[in-house]
């Protein structure tokens, strides 16, 4: 196996985990057998032409999508350049951060933080439970590195030239703490819900608390920027007790009270907030990783579920919206399993949760940004609800993982012509469980608020959506339905990709709003639209 880089700096600190009563020759090898099978798995996400390699000379996917998010987050460096007033900028920076890397930490590393195979596997072996866990813990936090890393070069590079050593230090000395704060506040929050509910209920409030976190996160995001102040094109702060639950503010503090002069108690107590909350929450989560690996156990429980009403309803619609048997057979199948998946859930779900609340965020925005409630009502931000399908190329992606890949033998013996009705099924499984929920919330919300005059437009997004979901599928390239293994299901293998499907709805909002100002031009919209989608449906899945 090879000996990672990350592992050679390891050994640096060997003496503080042995302090710690770890053994840190079995802590080393178990990290280093987890990032060797990191790094085999990738070739999963890239398709099987890569199977029959080397192992030993396959690279981690993982690390080359890396530079998706140092552009991402060469969007910062104009903040850390620009201006001098260094609460907002380094708050806007912060927000920004905490958000990506929480976003990331949910969707991709949950499944990591809540493995319960570590103890399966190691417990009945000599190896101690701090060992196991901490090697757990050391797991996350090098992908987090590389993460957090990607994201701030650029930043950091423009804080160096523009702001000195000094800045720089304790920019990164912030940026740890942050990343231990996510962590640690992540890991807290499973702890509560493992503590108190178990069996199916557990895995289902789990996903819950994810959803909610991705959406007190981005709603968080949009606070930072309502705490100042803009007068004759000056920014102006002033604290206010709410402002302590905001956590990049901060994070942002140090630099004022370091930097910019200002030396308030708020800002004081900001600063030493940064520090000392980290560490606390360090602290806590450390005391509590027996208990949370004893209640982590729950999830390998199994509970009877009670059986809800309506159970004919998915027999139903599978009649109405499948033309043939084999694809209601399918239909059935995949939204089963999309109910029950707990490791589609883990990823998927939290998307689920920006695509519910991005519509509104912008469109409140709007508001903010000086326009009337009456301007709003007659105007065109109801375009913003294509931001409810953000969340369908992750769901359509993460189609083909399963926690049970064995099982896949089953779709060589059902006596099929070819894989159409697989597909189809599983994908209008996929939109009648995830996408056609939201998006009939979100329609009956803003029909309230701007009126039936935009129903038109709405059967565009509907449509338009739809025809989203297959070209998300085509440019996938994926396998058959839940056959691949859940551990090699992340999203950063194929962030390129995400980014080009993001831009392809964008061009579909940017054509609908263009065409709006057209006397018919929504209705030649809809119509070409409607043809397109009818020709995509029966093109898309041929010879597959």
């Amino acid at each position: 196996m090879n000996d990672f880089k990350t592992l050679i700096l390891l050994d640096r600190c060997k003496g503080l985990f042995e302090k710690a009563g770890m053994d840190y020759v079995q802590m080393r090898r178990i990290l280093q057998i987890k990032l060797t099978m990191d790094g085999r798995r990738a070739p999963t996400l890239i398709g099987k032409t890569s199977r029959s390699a080397d192992p030993d000379e396959l690279s981690n996917q993982f690390l080359k999508s890396l530079w998706i998010y140092a552009v991402m987050g060469a969007v910062m460096t104009p903040f850390v350049v620009m201006g001098h007033n260094l609460i907002f900028q380094m708050s806007i920076v912060f927000g920004i951060l905490m958000f990506m890397i929480t976003t990331s930490l949910i969707s991709d590393f949950s499944s990591v933080l809540l493995d319960v195979r570590d103890h399966t596997i190691l417990g009945s072996k000599p190896v101690n439970a701090k060992t196991i866990n901490m090697a757990k813990a050391i797991h996350i936090m090098i992908y987090l590195f590389f993460i957090t890393g990607s994201i701030t070069a650029a930043p950091l590079v423009g804080v160096l030239f523009r702001h000195g050593i000094v800045f720089f230090l304790i920019f990164v000395l912030e940026i740890v703490l942050m990343d231990l704060l996510i962590v640690a506040i992540t890991a807290l929050l499973y702890w509560l819900v493992l503590r108190f509910f178990d069996g199916e209920k557990l895995k289902d409030i789990i996903n819950y608390v994810q959803i909610g976190l991705t959406m007190v996160m981005a709603v968080g995001y949009q606070l930072i920027a309502r705490v100042f102040n803009l007068v004759d094109l000056q920014i102006g702060y002033e604290a206010q007790w709410w402002h302590v639950f905001l956590f990049p503010v901060w994070f942002a503090a140090p630099f004022e009270w370091l930097f910019g002069g200002h030396r308030g108690e708020a800002i004081i107590v900001f600063s030493l907030l940064s520090v000392l909350l980290p560490l606390l929450a360090v602290w806590i989560y450390v005391r509590m990783i027996p208990s949370f690996e004893a209640n982590l156990r729950k999830l390998s429980t199994q509970t009877a579920r009670k059986k809800g009403r309506g159970g004919r309803w998915p027999d139903v619609l599978g009649r109405w919206i499948c033309r043939s048997r084999e694809e209601q057979v399918f239909f059935r199948f995949a939204l089963g399993m999309i109910r029950k998946e707990r490791d589609y859930k883990l990823k998927v779900y939290p998307s689920l949760g920006l695509s519910l609340i991005f519509p509104f965020i912008f469109m409140f925005n709007t508001f903010n940004s000086g326009s009337s409630w009456e301007e709003i009502r007659s105007g065109n931000s109801y375009l913003f609800m294509y931001f409810c399908a953000v969340m369908i190329p992750s769901a359509v992606m993460m189609l083909q993982y399963t926690s049970t890949p064995k099982g896949a033998w089953i779709f060589s013996t059902v006596p099929l012509r070819n894989h159409e009705p697989v597909y189809k099924g599983t994908l209008k499984a996929c939109i009648a469980q995830l996408i056609l929920p939201i998006f009939v919330v979100e329609s009956m919300i803003f029909t309230v608020i701007f009126g039936v005059r935009i129903l038109p437009d709405l059967l565009v997004i509907l449509v338009m959506t739809l025809l989203y979901t297959v070209i998300s599928f085509r440019l996938m390239g994926l396998e058959m339905p839940f056959t691949e293994p859940a551990q090699a299901g992340t999203q950063s293998g194929r962030t390129g990709l995400m980014l080009l499907l993001f831009l392809i709805l964008g061009a579909m909002a940017g054509l609908h709003f263009a065409l709006r100002f057209s006397t018919y031009g929504v209705y030649v919209l809809m119509a070409v639209a409607l043809i397109a989608n009818i020709a995509a449906w029966k093109l898309a899945f041929r010879n597959l």
